[in-house]
C-alpha cells in the first residue's frame, strides 16, 4: 500500500488510497466525502481543512492558499483542500474545517 488518506467530512468518514498529484478535494469528491466547498480557485475557503497528520506529505501551499488563510492558520496546518495536492505517500487525516 502506497499510503492511506483519511477524508473527516462533515458527516462522512472515508479511507482512501492517496493519489500523488491530487488534491484533498479531488478525493473527497470522486469518493462521496460530504466537503464544503464552492469555488475549487481557493477564494471561497469552504473546503478549508485542518491536517490532523501528514500535512508534509502535501506540495508547499499555492498562492491562493496565502492569500485566503492567515499565516498561523497555515502554521497551525490549515490548507484549502481544493489547492493541496499530495505529493509524497503516507499516511494523511484531513478534516474538514471550513469558517461557518
Amino acid at each position: 500500500m502506497d499510503g492511506l488518506l483519511i477524508l473527516k467530512g462533515k458527516t462522512v468518514t472515508k479511507e482512501v488510497q492517496p493519489q500523488q498529484g491530487s488534491t484533498l478535494l479531488e478525493h473527497a469528491l470522486k469518493h462521496g466525502v460530504d466537503w464544503q466547498n464552492l469555488c475549487t480557485r481557493g477564494t471561497c475557503a469552504r473546503c478549508r481543512c485542518y491536517m490532523e497528520a501528514g500535512a508534509e506529505l502535501l506540495e508547499a501551499p499555492t498562492k491562493a492558499e496565502e492569500r485566503r488563510l492567515d499565516p498561523e492558520e497555515l502554521e497551525e496546518g490549515y490548507r484549502l483542500a481544493c489547492q493541496a495536492i499530495i505529493k509524497t505517500p503516507g499516511i494523511l487525516i484531513a478534516l474538514n474545517k471550513t469558517y461557518f
